[in-house]
Parts: structure tokens; C-alpha cells; sequence
């Protein structure tokens, strides 16, 4: 695949001070001496030099890697929306220390802050000195969340007289108690001549078909001139590297290991297909079943990521995928992160492929709340390959559990899954082989994050609905009289014969937290709102005997409303519920609401979604105005960030040090295209002029991984 020039636009370059962009690229790519990258930092006080080791900086290469935020990005307290994570630049007018009542908690700290377009209190939590340490007049740096009108909460916070120190141009370091921005400027600036030995390990002909400047260039600039040019230079690096190194784990997955080619023509998944499924599936589904094919058909083991929007249907894919295990004489297993979706995904196999003429696929759930006699049950079946299908949780893969020949797995949420819990799935297959894998997501996953953690997988989408889905009306109600209506509404859809959800952030009432609980809720709403209609309650809490017995008075249209919390959010399907309810809305994130959104409008009435929350939440608006996954997804990792969309740890992404997700999703897209073209041409980087390239990911993959 040629490279072009236009992968990334021309970075231009603000002449380095006192270090000009020529004499960086003057300087030797490697120097006979060692190198000065690789000096301790020597920092004086004792307690500066802890600080800044605190956030990493023990060496002069991590110095000169920590880079400063270019001022520019900061907004203007005018500019700030409900929710927003932003970077301000004010001055304090006023500043106060007072008393929180939560026993163990330090005084608050608010200031009153402002930067000429506006005025907002700026809260600190657990950091009473800050009353001291900014005196009225102090002009700060602070990052953190805009709360509403004049409400800003403080992640982090620096004294900006580094911005003075240096121009208007210059920027702030990420700083933190102990060591502050200006202290950090001054090591960088003492040290500025070890950038000379900062190595470029990019051949100089891809270089110049990307249009990159050479690294010691891009890392002058980005602490001394265009800073925002020199970090995406940086991130390019690092993406580079990151995108190579998935790139090859699919390779070498593919290569190093088998799974059992399934072949033959289909019978009983055709017969499933074609005559028997209650519906006929959609095209994207069709698509999708072809695509699962192709790769079950393969000596090479399928790995597939399954998305699509709310109510697509990825279960009568996965099913689809299994059945065509258990035709060809082999078992499969669909493993989820939770008992209830465990539950959920069971009673919809159950229904999908329960009787057919007297023909019955064996399947069983296997949970931690199985009985000790059922699973030895099912565990014997296993071993023996009676038992066909299995649907459980991380149960599926403990030690005792023993397949007879594991031929199709599928993973649901499988984010939710750590790289070891997927290991061991593998291993439950015959010697020498591994299962087909294919990976399920309820969330839409913008193209930019899906690169950067399912580069690996081929990917498969469903964005087309089964015929019949009704529109879903969404309402943000913030006010009493909004409230009072809300629930006249539900009350006319429940006198109507239909049923509807009541979601709570809390299992119960927290005196550190200001929310709903869905237990206090059950008790309020069944002997007032909702007095005259049967009222259920569903937790992760409860037995597992009361939750089934509680979903399954509502699955049977046996009781009207179910006040219940999260654990509804996917796997649940009952035509009939056409209202859901949040309560404390703004507490969630957008993906898992219109999650939560998805589970109403599936049969023939049209639905309502009611967010009880905040009416100038950002989130809570784009809910109201938006139905489609794929585009609120991309909204979520615009007011989230990449790490909460797929769950913090499990993202992978804190693991970047230069490149901002989605932000660099352009040069996130030519690292993937340039590494792609390296492995193609050069699988093993051993030309000559990938040596330093080679080098480079070879000590990414030698480096311990942060917990």
C-alpha cells in the first residue's frame, strides 16, 4: 500500500528558542558517548526530587518526555459547557477553607475565580493548604470539570507564573505538590541539550513521504516552540509502535496457533436460519453471519469483534456462530461478565432453539450460583461432549471445567475480560487447537478506539434494526411539575396494559451519596405513584432465586413496573415495557443510557425514555436529540475520554504518553496505514533502515506493564 504525504497534514514548526530546529537536525542520530537521556535527575530540595519521582521524572529522558500543555488549549470561563473537562487560566478573587461534614474528610476549599469573560467558584477537594498557598491575586492554571453555572471542580492545579516566565507562547507543566511548573521549566531548560541525544528512529524516506519533521526537532518544539506540532510528531511514535505491536499479535495468533476448520455444508444452522427463526434477520445480521463463516471455515482461529446498535440482534449471530460448532460434532460456550446477562442470554437461546419437532439442543447454565449437584451434573456432560452448548460467566473457565471439544467460543462485553481470563478460555479447547473466538460489544466503538484496543480483531457491525422496532421518545425532566407529569404519563401507559422501567444509580440509600436508591425507590413508588399496579425489585444484591423470580414476574407481563438498578442495562427483552426511567441521570455515562434506553421499544407500541436530571447536562441533551448508537458513541468519547468508554484499566489507552484519543484519530489512522505497509514489506523490521525502529519496539514489549 503506497504511503502519501497527506496521511498526516504539514506540521509546521515555530523556531526552537536558543535551540534552533537546524542545529537539532544537525545532530547525530546515535552519539559514541552514553547518553545523557539516561542521567538521574539531580533535584534539590529531598522533597522536590520525591515529587517529581512521584509522577515518574527520575531520569532526564522522562524529563524532557514530560511535556507542557501549550496554553492556547485553555477555554475561556464564558465558553465552558455543563460537563465539560476543560483547562482555565484565572485569577483568584477570593478564597475560603471550610468544614465538610462526612467524618475523615479534610476542609473544602473554594475560590472565586475569574479570567475577564466571567466569574465561577472553583472547588479543591482534600487540600486545605491551597487557602494559604493562593492568596487573592494568584493566577492559576486549573483542569477539571465545568459543574454547571459557576461550579468548577478542580482535578488539577498549578500557579501559571511559568506562562510569564517565557512569553505568551510557552506553556505549563503538569506539575504537583512539591515540585511546581516553574521549578519543572527551569530542569527542562538546564537540560536542553540532551535533546541532542534523543535518537530518530524513522527512516528519512518515510519521514518525508509523511511529511514529519525528525524526533529531536519535534521534541524541541513541543517544550520550546509549537508545542502542539512537536507532541503529535511524538504520538505518531507511539502509535506507530502500539499499532505494530497489535498488528502482529493478530499475525502471530493466526500463524502460531489452529482451530478446527468447520466446513461442511450447513444443516441444522441452515435449518435454524431459514425455517425456524421466529424472524427473518436483517441484512447487516446476514452479513455478518456470512463474515463468521468465512472465518469458521479457516484452519486460521476467527477473531471477530461483533458490535452493532441497541436491539440489532448480535445474540442470533453469535447463535448462529455456535450452532455451526455443534453441526459439525463440536461444543461452544458464550461466557458473559455477569450472572444476569449470563441469565438473559440462556432464556434467549432457550427460546431461539428450544423444540424443534422433538429435535433439542442441549445447553445449561453454569454461574458461581449453580448448585454444587448441578454443576457436577453438568460438568460430566461436558467432559463427555453430551452437552452441546454452555452459557456461564468466568465460571466457564475455572480449572475443573473441562470441555470435551471446545470448538466455538463467544465472549459478550468482552472488554469486561482481561487478557488472561480470554487465555484461559483458549485453553478449554482439544490439544493443539483453540476455539473460534468471536467478541460481542453492546457500545458502538468509534473507528479511532477501536484501533487502538481491537486493532487485532476483524469487526463485523450491525447498525440495521429488525422490522417493527418502534421510535423511542427521550425527555430530560429536571423540575417537580416535570416530575409530576412523568409519572402521570407512565401511569397512562400502565392503565394502557403496558409496563415500564424504573432505573436507580444506588442498590441503597448512601449518606455519601445525594442519589435515588432502587430499594427506598421500590418502597416509595409501590404505596404511592404506583400504588394501584403490581411493583417489582431487581439487584445485583439479591439472591439469585428472588432476582429470577422478580424478572421473570416481569418478563410474563405478571407485574407492571420494574425499579430496579443497572444490572437491566443489556440482555433484558420484554416487548411489552414501552417506558424507561432514569433516575440521576447525569450520573451515567452516554453509551450505558442509551444502553439503559434500548431495553423499550421492542414490540409493536411506541415507547418513552424519561432522564430525570440536570436539562443543561450535555450528556442528557445529546441523549434527547440523538437516537443513533454510532453517533453517541462518538459524543461519549468526545466528553469522557477514550479510558471511560470501555471501562478505565481496560481501555489500554492511560497507557499513552504523547497522543490524545479522539483528538488524534487522524494520526492515529496513519499509524495504523504506515504499520500495516512496514509489516507488509518488512515483517520482521530487519532492513538496515528499521533497525532503530526495531530496537524501539522491541523494548516496548521488554517493558514491565503498569497495573
Amino acid at each position: 500500500m503506497p504511503l502519501t504525504s497527506k496521511l498526516i497534514p504539514p506540521i509546521a514548526f515555530a523556531e526552537a528558542r536558543e535551540l534552533t530546529a537546524q542545529e537539532l537536525a544537525a545532530a547525530p542520530v546515535r552519539t559514541p558517548r552514553p547518553s545523557r537521556l539516561e542521567e538521574p535527575l539531580k533535584i534539590k530540595p529531598s522533597t522536590a526530587a520525591d515529587a517529581a519521582e512521584s509522577i515518574g521524572l527520575t531520569t532526564v529522558g522522562t524529563l524532557l518526555e514530560h511535556l507542557p500543555r501549550a496554553t492556547g488549549e485553555a477555554r475561556t470561563i464564558a465558553e465552558l459547557m455543563v460537563d465539560e473537562v476543560a483547562t482555565v487560566l484565572v485569577e483568584v478573587r477570593s478564597i475560603t477553607s471550610r468544614p465538610v461534614r462526612r467524618r475523615g474528610m479534610k476542609p473544602l476549599v473554594e475560590a472565586t475565580v475569574s479570567d475577564g469573560t466571567g466569574v465561577m467558584k472553583a472547588t479543591f477537594f482534600n487540600q486545605p493548604w491551597l487557602s494559604a498557598q493562593y492568596p487573592p491575586g494568584t493566577r492559576l492554571m486549573l483542569a477539571g470539570k465545568f459543574q454547571g453555572p459557576g461550579r468548577f471542580r478542580v482535578n488539577a492545579h498549578a500557579k501559571t507564573d511559568a506562562v510569564a516566565a517565557v512569553g505568551e507562547d510557552a506553556a505549563q507543566y503538569p506539575a504537583t505538590k512539591g515540585i511546581s511548573s516553574t521549578q519543572l521549566l527551569a530542569l527542562v531548560q538546564a537540560h536542553r541539550a540532551a535533546i541532542h541525544d534523543v535518537t530518530e528512529p524513522l527512516p528519512a524516506a518515510l519521514r518525508r513521504s509523511l511529511n514529519l519533521p525528525d524526533r529531536p526537532t519535534a521534541l524541541g518544539a513541543a517544550h520550546f516552540g509549537d508545542h502542539e506540532g512537536g507532541r503529535r510528531r511524538l504520538a505518531f511514535d507511539e502509535l506507530l509502535l502500539d499499532q505494530i505491536v497489535q498488528l502482529r499479535l493478530r499475525r502471530e495468533r493466526r500463524a502460531d496457533v489452529h482451530a478446527a476448520p468447520l466446513t461442511d455444508a450447513p444443516t441444522l444452522s441452515r435449518q435454524w436460519r431459514d425455517e425456524l427463526l421466529p424472524f427473518t434477520p436483517t441484512g447487516d445480521q446476514r452479513t455478518a453471519m456470512d463474515e463468521v463463516d468465512a472465518d469458521l471455515a479457516r484452519q486460521r482461529p476467527m477473531q471477530r469483534l461483533l458490535m452493532g446498535e441497541v436491539g440489532s440482534g448480535k445474540t442470533v449471530v453469535a447463535l448462529h456462530a455456535m450452532l455451526r460448532a455443534i453441526e459439525h460434532g463440536g461444543q461452544a460456550a458464550l461466557m458473559a461478565p455477569t450472572e444476569t446477562l449470563a441469565e438473559q442470554h440462556f432464556a434467549t437461546i432457550q427460546a431461539l432453539v428450544g423444540g424443534w419437532g422433538g429435535f433439542l439442543i442441549s445447553a445449561a447454565l453454569l454461574t458461581g450460583s449453580t448448585t454444587v449437584a448441578r454443576r457436577r451434573e453438568i460438568l460430566g456432560r461436558l467432559g463427555t461432549g453430551e452437552l452441546a452448548l454452555v452459557v456461564g460467566t468466568h465460571a466457564l473457565i475455572e480449572e475443573p471445567v473441562v470441555f470435551n471439544n471446545l470448538t466455538v467460543a463467544v465472549v459478550d462485553e468482552q472488554h469486561r475480560f482481561g487478557v488472561r481470563q480470554r487465555a484461559a478460555l483458549d485453553a478449554k479447547a482439544p490439544p493443539g487447537f483453540v476455539p473460534h473466538l468471536l467478541h460481542m460489544t453492546a457500545t458502538p466503538i468509534p473507528r479511532t478506539l477501536r484501533l487502538a484496543n481491537f486493532g487485532a480483531l476483524d469487526v463485523s457491525t450491525l447498525r440495521e434494526l429488525p422490522r417493527g422496532r418502534q421510535p423511542i421518545a427521550t425527555h430530560v425532566c429536571s423540575t417537580e411539575a416535570e416530575r409530576h407529569r412523568a409519572y402521570e404519563r407512565i401511569r397512562e401507559e400502565l392503565r394502557a396494559g403496558r409496563q415500564a422501567f424504573v432505573v436507580c444509580p444506588l442498590v441503597s440509600e448512601s449518606e455519601a451519596l445525594n442519589a435515588r436508591a432502587a430499594t427506598e425507590e421500590f418502597e416509595r413508588l409501590r404505596t404511592g405513584e404506583f400504588a394501584d399496579f403490581d411493583v417489582v425489585l431487581l439487584h445485583g444484591q439479591m439472591k439469585t432465586a428472588d432476582k429470577a423470580a422478580a424478572m421473570e414476574r416481569f418478563a410474563s407481563g405478571a407485574s407492571d413496573v420494574l425499579v430496579a438498578t443497572t444490572v437491566i442495562e443489556v440482555g433484558i427483552d420484554v416487548p411489552n415495557a414501552t417506558v424507561m426511567v432514569v433516575e440521576d441521570a447525569e450520573r451515567y455515562g452516554i453509551s450505558q443510557l442509551h444502553q439503559l434506553r434500548g431495553r423499550v421499544g421492542r414490540g409493536e407500541h411506541a415507547s418513552l425514555c424519561l432522564l430525570f436530571g440536570p436539562r443543561d447536562s450535555a450528556r442528557l441533551k445529546a441523549l434527547e436529540r440523538n437516537t443513533d448508537g454510532f453517533v453517541l458513541a462518538g459524543i461519549d468519547l468526545e466528553l469522557r475520554g477514550e479510558g471511560e468508554l470501555t471501562g478505565t484499566r481496560q481501555s489500554g489507552l492511560a497507557r499513552f504518553k504523547f497522543a490524545r484519543l479522539p483528538e488524534d484519530g487522524d494520526v492515529l489512522e496513519a499509524a495504523f496505514a504506515t504499520a500495516e505497509h512496514l509489516l507488509e514489506t518488512d515483517p520482521e523490521l530487519s532492513r538496515p533502515e528499521h533497525e532503530l525502529l526495531h530496537a524501539e519496539l522491541v523494548a516496548l514489549e521488554a517493558a514491565p506493564v503498569s497495573a
